[in-house]
């Protein structure tokens, strides 16, 4: 069976999870994809089209999976795509073949035309790997193109050789006939040159044991969180509140002559006047604070934050983070890669969510979901505390943190204790280091803020639209002083904190 250009409607992208299938699928389609350096990058999947003469294949970036013999969702989903596509694209990390062959091997006894994207080429270079792309082509009897879809070296080569791709539909085999055989593939088309050790990979190692894992740990963290306020309260102080000040404020002051201070629409868009003066943090307004709080003081955060989020993705840091602290995690019921959700969820709780589908068991997807809602602070929520309470000093901030910190341990122990059920063990890609791609970050961060701007800021719009509503129509007064007795009695609050 051979495809025809004009045949050519549904292309599936299947590898190994890490083998960079998002990064081709990217340069396939222009379609905007998170692209990661661990494992799980892609939930659910991924869909686009992309253009081969006149006709417009779907492209699909099916989940990384080790076998097609549905032991996980993954297998099961990929067993199921494959069923009605036309080629077969399979990625595979080109210094690792002996685990990657066996996933091609299982793709050709089936009825599918298959060609192989033999990805990440450019390390084999530097680890002193040669491959012999020739004889692996007279191997496997199908095409096999080298290529780097960070870089996109080779990807129009790849394209240009769709139409040689053709169904083997080799005989069936045993698994240990199907290594046998990789063993003497890799055996006849690799050569390993003398390769010395790099400083990334004597890191690596050295991040992964817990006597010098856990001080890199702490070190990456405090550096972290330093990089994230040092960026977001200069981009605050320098770019985002002078912006403010100078190009909105006067707009306002114009709307706010016309509206007249005190009516009802006023008090809407506008909020209150301070001394005829209009201040962000205070006037409430849908287009004074509304716009503000999300922009100006949010924003920079969110920024700073997925900015190091993709560095330490990309660089490879988060799968070591995640077998650190394996033994820990399992007190609370989870293994270590549940570590990646929470991290995610600092960011932005919706992308901390949609993470935990990568959790195989519904208790740990339960455990970490509680844990996340209940003690998990946004960056969104993490901005307001820095600046609200960063003012008083920096111990108020770390205790605050601290008290989460506590909460989340303490409600991890108890839901361990009361959910029937053992945590499983960690089953993880740990992937080289690599020095970050900047595009690569970059596309990550605007999609991320993006995605934010889109998703996030209309529904604090909405919030503060709402609250100003009630606050028109007297609501908030009425409820304020049939609370008043427990938040100022009971639980000491200050007046001014009830309305």
């Amino acid at each position: 069976m051979k495809i025809k250009n004009g045949a050519l409607n549904k292309i599936l992208l299947m590898g190994n999870p890490n083998v960079g299938k998002s990064a081709l699928f990217s340069r396939l389609t222009g379609a905007k994809v998170v692209i990661s350096n661990y494992p799980g990058t892609t939930v659910g999947f991924a869909q686009g089209r992309m253009k081969i003469g006149r006709a417009r294949p779907v492209v699909i970036d099916v989940p990384g999976t080790y076998t097609l013999e549905s032991t996980n969702t993954a297998e099961k989903v990929a067993l199921e795509m494959l069923k009605d596509s036309d080629l077969v694209i399979n990625v595979i990390d080109a210094t690792n073949l002996e685990r990657n062959l066996y996933l091609s091997l299982q793709l050709l006894e089936r009825d599918i035309p298959v060609v192989i994207a033999l990805n990440m080429w450019d390390e084999t270079k530097h680890r002193g790997i040669d491959i012999n792309v020739k004889k692996l082509e007279d191997q496997l009897k199908i095409p096999i193109v080298p290529t780097c879809a960070l870089t996109g070296e080779g990807i129009r080569r790849l394209v240009n050789r769709f139409h040689e791709a053709r169904a083997v539909k080799s005989q069936q085999s045993s698994d240990g006939e199907k290594w046998k055989k990789i063993g003497k593939i890799v055996e006849a088309i690799q050569k390993i040159r003398h390769h010395h050790h790099t400083f990334l990979e004597n890191l690596g190692d050295l991040s992964i044991k817990p006597l010098t894992g856990l001080p890199i740990a702490a070190a990456v963290i405090f550096c972290a969180f330093l990089v994230i306020r040092f960026i977001g309260e200069n981009l605050i102080n320098y770019v985002f509140e002078p912006l403010f000040d100078k190009a909105w404020i006067p707009v306002l002051l114009k709307l706010s002559a016309f509206l007249g201070e005190g009516s009802f629409l006023h008090s809407i868009f506008i909020g209150n006047l301070i001394n005829g003066e209009i201040v962000f943090k205070e006037s409430f307004g849908l287009l004074t604070t509304g716009l503000f709080v999300p922009i100006a003081m949010v924003l920079p955060y969110i920024l700073s934050f997925y900015l190091v989020l993709g560095l330490l993705e990309d660089f490879g840091y988060l799968p070591r983070f995640a077998v650190l602290l394996d033994n820990f995690m399992h007190h609370l019921g989870l293994h270590g890669y549940a570590t990646i959700p929470l991290i995610m969820g600092l960011g932005c709780n919706v992308p901390g969510a949609l993470a935990i589908r990568l959790l195989e068991e519904r208790r740990e997807k339960f455990i970490t979901a509680t844990m996340m809602a209940v003690a998990v602070p946004c960056m969104a929520q993490i901005a307001m505390i820095i600046g609200l309470v960063g003012e008083r000093g920096g111990r108020y901030v770390a205790l605050i943190f601290a008290i989460l910190f506590t909460i989340l341990i303490v409600k991890g122990l108890i839901m361990n204790k009361l959910l029937k059920g053992t945590s499983p063990e960690i089953f993880i890609e740990i992937p080289p280091y690599r020095i970050p791609h900047i595009s690569s970050v970059l596309k990550k961060l605007w999609m991320r803020v993006v995605w934010f701007l889109k998703e996030a800021v209309p529904f604090v719009l909405l919030g503060v639209l709402f609250v100003n509503i009630l606050y028109a129509l007297k609501v908030i007064d009425y409820i304020s002083r049939i609370f008043a007795p427990i938040m100022t009695g009971l639980w000491g609050l200050p007046k001014e904190a009830i309305g």
